[in-house]
């Protein structure tokens, strides 16, 4: 009784566990997503109804009122800010970055920010806002 095996192998793959795992990391990323973007406390500044809300894929460098900047959630000096984000854009060379000043943050604070940001060759430097509701 011994059987024969022929050359043919059945390559038959089931989708389902694949399936399966990826729904649950898509929850998982679902539910962990708000948490990581609560940062830090600011009031960022009111604009027209075609403002730039942030981007999922930016860095985010905010200024709050006091003028302290912070990477993230991580207060740190503007110079260490710059070299980190020059760090991270090595990995991604299209890094865009959101500013997002406080409202009652010094204008001179922001500019500066982004004008340390331009001189290291950052070109997609963008300013976060709220959208203004009459």
């Amino acid at each position: 009784m011994s059987r024969r095996r022929s050359g043919r192998s059945d390559a038959n793959m089931s989708l389902t566990p694949m399936i399966d795992v990826m729904t649950t990391l898509l929850a998982v990323f679902m539910v962990t997503t708000p948490m990581l973007m609560n940062g830090i406390d600011i009031d960022l500044p009111r604009a027209g109804v075609s403002t730039m809300t942030g981007n999922d894929h930016a860095i985010q460098i905010s200024i709050d009122s006091k003028g302290n900047y912070y990477l993230l959630d991580q207060q740190l000096p503007s110079d260490e800010i710059v070299k980190r984000v020059i760090a991270m854009r090595g990995e991604n060379p299209n890094l865009a970055i959101t500013l997002s000043g406080d409202t009652h943050a010094d204008y001179g604070a922001v500019m500066f920010m982004m004008g340390k940001l331009k001189d290291v060759g950052f070109q997609r430097v963008g300013l976060r806002t709220q959208i203004y509701n009459k």
